[in-house]
């Protein structure tokens, strides 16, 4: 399966799909998704996401386990794990979302100009290549270094807050990293978000 013209068109049609938000669609030179923001309260934001091809794993296990085992998988597809073996650039961040079941999904959205040239297929069939539509999320950023407990005790204030104000979340719920395992605490972007009815 290969993502040709067609679907960059679609993109490029789709307002927010690959323009970036306010100040660049990078972090450290790292392409990552487009988003607007709707509403902001502190850390924590409402933003609307534009359509973007995702490479994603399905992986059961611990939150941490499962994060660095589907981040493998993830970076042999990319950097030759594929058809033609050739290279996809690294996009930031990092997303595993709770499917629940101790099941979690972990992805890499798609660099813009690959997903233009056409995606390779994955050799190893446990990748998959999709399509996500448009969405609405409330999103909150944070440093640090966060274990499984303190992501999900931040999951679950973050819902709270969002229910509050009326809200519905759907799912969820995603985390998301940024930074390289070297880089300091302090320094670290996380965010921890839910898809928004």
């Amino acid at each position: 399966m290969r993502f040709g013209m067609g679907l960059v068109a679609a993109l490029a049609l789709c307002g927010a799909g690959w323009a970036g938000e306010e100040g660049g669609m990078t972090r450290k030179g790292y392409e990552r998704p487009a988003y607007a923001v709707e509403a902001a309260e502190g850390a924590r934001e409402v933003r609307a996401y534009g359509r973007r091809v995702v490479a994603e794993v399905a992986v059961r296990g611990e939150r941490k386990a499962a994060v660095n085992t589907g981040f493998g998988l993830l970076a042999g597809y990319i950097f030759g794990g594929n058809e033609g073996g050739g290279k996809i650039a690294m996009t930031v961040p990092v997303e595993q979302a709770d499917r629940g079941a101790g099941v979690w999904t972990v992805r890499f959205t798609m660099p813009a100009d690959a997903v233009a040239a056409g995606l390779p297929v994955p050799r190893d069939a446990r990748v998959v290549l999709r399509e996500l539509p448009a969405a609405r999320m409330v999103v909150e950023g944070f440093s640090g270094m966060p274990d499984s407990a303190d992501m999900a005790a931040r999951a679950e204030a973050l819902r709270d807050w969002a229910e509050a104000r009326g809200l519905r979340v759907e799912g969820g719920p995603v985390y998301a990293f940024y930074d390289a395992p070297w880089t300091p605490a302090a320094a670290r972007l996380n965010e921890v978000g839910f898809v928004l009815r």
